[in-house]
């Protein structure tokens, strides 16, 4: 039997050379997420030890958490505390390390890196008047106020050097530094494409912390101290809001994370290639089942010698397991290209990776060949299973009995089943909303799915049936189309629904993007008067200078402007967080509607409170609210109003001039204006200018915040094309397989019709016509459930955004449509030709 099988598939290569390219594909995605997460992975570990390697033990702020606290940053560290560690037995040397944000500006004014990482540190010098976390290569250290040194790949990005001035800003106002010197780091971030600056360390403690306070505390072991036992001698003198952690420690803790960063990474693109997987079990089951019908003759006489049934199912795994094992081989070695590639891509778009080997790992090879075989044996199992049916007899025919009509009956009803069961739990999970609806939405959406492939066969006929109107414009070679699509309903199911599961996705995920993008533009109207709001670069949360509001509220065009500050508080005994805002200016910049009170109340300690929390606390104008401030001290507050919160304006709202006396640090969050000539490109361009052109000032209208909001969900869309651009890729090769070998197993009928006059052109558009017919049919199918899901999607995201409206691309949808249609065209370019082709006196004679 195996020389049986292997003879089959020597026999039958061009016929498997189509299942071979689907498991390949799969498999090469697997192996190529495998490779490129593994190597990133190892190039940004290697690169993070190499960080810890002058760092035997880490002594770091550590707030002990009790119900009495006040959320906020943990204390810094003294002068005092760097100076007791430095004496401590077994300590080398000990050096104070304080971080915050600082932003670069490159000689266009435009932001350097991105905005990804934009970190500021200083330059601790040792005994030696080295630091040995940065080596200069390029001038020397900075040592007084206004001097700068830059990492390497900055000053080359910036094409900056020692002695140039450049454009700094740590928290809005623009600063000129004069560049000093150029070093170079192992530091992670940097690798990644941000920038480091390094400031002398009393400037960057003026900047970033206070005079004589460090974030960080870094202790080299002297030779023969391990770092176990420094840690112990550190312990004992430590304060007690401060801990350490040997550099190992930090090292593999460090390694973990990275870990589990690259891990959801990994497992979204798994997801990706498990689909395309799928998608080719399509081509694999509809392959082996038109071998096992071409070769029932030979088969049966197999039987009839004295194979047995066991032996023939054999037989089939037998040609599975090889067309696996060529395919999985393949696929390894295009994965490890595409590793490669992947990284390249990477580093093209800035985000520059840490120098490394490929990294082709034994579990990735194991892996990739497992899933190749696997994937391939079991989607032949069916057919394997199927052959050894075949009875003695059918030898002494020329065909074996079709599928019996109690077949289909058996399929329709038990599809019919799923369908109704994955609707019914996907409409439950979307009347839950939220969290709670996510499982059973889930568990639906896949019963669903499998409950309409098992329907397809039933559901081809009514929707094929629709295209006759326009198949009959086409003559006999439509009318031929349309009764070869639906011949074999099971066939056409099989490879329908390939390209159905692809749009499902695709069309599922536009929707959701759309209705995304909608609800937060509704979201920016509804919550917002103002024209512009006023933040620091990347994520928006940084400090903001109070000098930023006072030097924009000079402007004459700006009619009101409030500055936002975010002060951590104990409310009424939960922690929250209380909004600084300008009491007068304030009801001009935001939206909300009030249940009880106006803005009129807001000022001194009366407060304004968002429904929810009043709900929570049963709050109403005129309760008293005790609080604890971020610096320790209590009061009482009065709700003078309550407002319905939304996702732009929400919690507890109060006078900053309450406020700002307890802050820690008096900083905002954002500075909402309003301008006498509404937004304008002239506005915008004003007030940036009264800003210095401050690259790290982000000065955005309501589009623009919703825009940075949707980008997010936009770059997501666009992965998610690419990615599933290869599942619609597997199913362009199921549709050319099913139709090649419809076509060998129609050859006596294409002969005959070319015999009676049906020309070669009619033979190529009849060909055409039923790849279209059959691609349509899985675009409909897949664009219908992918409304359907991105529907039930929406009514989840809605409990969390209420502003979210469903939106129908129905552009976008039309051109997947479109597509569906290109994919049935392209497919049936080769087996069109091939069949017009055909002799017809030997295609006549063909058994």
């Amino acid at each position: 039997m195996l020389r049986t099988a292997l003879r089959n598939v020597l026999a039958h290569k061009a016929r498997l050379l189509m299942t071979v390219l689907a498991v390949m594909l799969g498999v090469a995605f697997v192996a190529g997420t495998l490779v490129f997460t593994n190597t990133i992975s190892d190039a940004y570990q290697k690169s993070s030890q190499k960080g810890f390697q002058g760092v035997d033990v880490a002594i770091s702020p550590d707030k002990k958490d009790d119900d009495s606290a006040i959320p906020g940053e943990a204390p810094r560290l003294s002068q005092q505390v760097l100076d007791k560690a430095a004496k401590v037995p077994g300590a080398a040397s000990a050096y104070g390390v304080v971080n915050g944000y600082s932003a670069l500006a490159d000689k266009k004014g435009d932001l350097l890196g991105g905005g990804f990482s934009n970190r500021g540190g200083n330059y601790y010098p040792g005994a030696d008047g080295k630091d040995p976390r940065y080596t200069m290569t390029e001038g020397r250290a900075p040592k007084a106020a206004g001097e700068i040194a830059l990492d390497s790949k900055t000053a080359e990005r910036g094409k900056y050097k020692a002695g140039d001035s450049i454009r700094v800003s740590v928290d809005g106002p623009v600063r000129n530094e004069k560049v000093v010197g150029v070093f170079t780091t192992d530091d992670g971030n940097v690798a990644a494409g941000g920038t480091l600056a390094l400031y002398d360390t009393v400037t960057a403690q003026k900047l970033f912390a206070k005079p004589g306070q460090f974030d960080e505390i870094d202790v080299k072991a002297a030779a023969g101290t391990s770092q176990a036992t420094l840690k112990s001698a550190l312990d004992k003198v430590l304060p007690e809001q401060a801990k350490a952690t040997t550099g190992e420690k930090l090292a593999k803790d460090q390694a973990k994370a990275i870990e589990e960063g690259m891990s959801s990474m990994q497992t979204a693109m798994l997801v990706f290639a498990g689909i395309a997987l799928f998608v080719g079990i399509f081509i694999i089951v509809n392959t082996f089942s038109m071998l096992v019908a071409q070769r029932t003759r030979e088969l049966a006489l197999m039987r009839a010698v004295g194979a047995t049934r066991r032996q023939v199912t054999r037989s089939v795994l037998m040609e599975a397991t090889f067309v696996g094992a060529v395919a999985a081989v393949v696929g390894l070695a295009a994965g490890v290209g595409i590793g490669a590639l992947l990284r390249s891509v990477l580093n093209s778009t800035g985000a520059s990776v840490p120098d490394g080997p490929l990294i082709v790992a034994p579990t990735t090879v194991l892996v990739s060949v497992l899933v190749g075989v696997v994937v391939t044996v079991l989607s032949a199992w069916l057919p394997g299973r199927r052959a050894a049916k075949i009875p003695p007899v059918a030898a002494m025919n020329s065909v074996h009995a079709a599928p019996t009509t109690r077949g289909l009956v058996l399929r329709n009803t038990i599809g019919s089943i799923l369908a109704a069961a994955g609707v019914a739990l996907v409409v439950a999970g979307a009347g839950m909303g939220g969290s709670d609806g996510q499982g059973p939405m889930a568990f639906g959406a896949a019963v669903l799915v499998i409950g309409i492939f098992v329907l397809t066969p039933l559901l081809s006929r009514p929707l094929i049936a629709a295209a006759s109107p326009v198949l009959r414009i086409f003559g006999m070679p439509g009318k031929l189309a349309r009764q070869n699509a639906v011949r074999n309903p099971r066939r056409t199911a099989a490879t329908a629904s390939a390209l159905m599961v692809g749009l499902t996705l695709i069309t599922g995920m536009t929707v959701i993007a759309g209705s995304m993008q909608k609800g937060i533009n509704n979201m920016a109207a509804d919550g917002l008067k103002s024209d512009y709001v006023v933040s620091m670069g990347g994520d928006g949360t940084r400090p903001l200078s109070p000098e930023v509001a006072k030097t924009l509220a000079k402007v004459d065009e700006v009619s009101a402007i409030s500055p936002l500050r975010s002060s951590p508080a104990r409310v009424a005994g939960d922690t929250d967080t209380l909004m600084g805002v300008d009491p007068k200016a304030i009801k001009e910049l935001v939206n909300v509607d009030f249940t009880e009170g106006s803005f009129g109340a807001l000022g001194g300690t009366k407060v304004l409170v968002d429904d929810k929390i009043a709900d929570k606390n049963h709050w109403k104008v005129g309760s008293t609210i005790p609080v604890t401030y971020e610096d320790g001290s209590n009061g009482k507050l009065t709700v003078g109003g309550v407002y319905e919160g939304n996702q732009m304006v929400h919690g507890v709202m109060l006078d900053s001039a309450t406020v700002t006396p307890h802050m820690t640090t008096v900083a905002d969050f954002q500075v909402m204006l309003k301008t006498k000539g509404g937004a304008t490109q002239d506005t915008q361009d004003l007030l940036k200018k009264t800003l210095g052109d401050n690259p790290a000032i982000k000065i955005q209208n309501k589009q623009d915040l919703s825009d940075e909001i949707a980008k997010a969900f936009t770059l997501m869309l666009n992965m998610l094309y690419g990615l599933l651009g290869m599942a619609v890729i597997v199913a362009v090769l199921g549709v050319i397989n099913t139709l090649a070998m419809s076509v060998f197993e129609r050859s006596k009928e294409i002969g005959m019709l070319r015999a009676i006059g049906l020309d070669r052109p009619g033979i190529k558009r009849m060909v055409r016509l039923e790849s279209l017919v059959i691609s349509l049919f899985g675009g409909v199918l897949g664009i219908g459930l992918g409304v359907f899901f991105g529907w039930a999607a929406g009514e989840l995201i809605a409990a969390e955004l209420p502003t979210y409206e469903l939106v129908l691309p129905w552009a976008r949808m039309s051109l997947f449509l479109l597509m569906a249609a290109l994919v049935g065209v392209i497919a049936a370019l080769w087996p069109a030709r091939r069949a017009s082709k055909l002799n017809m006196l030997m295609a006549i004679k063909a058994e």
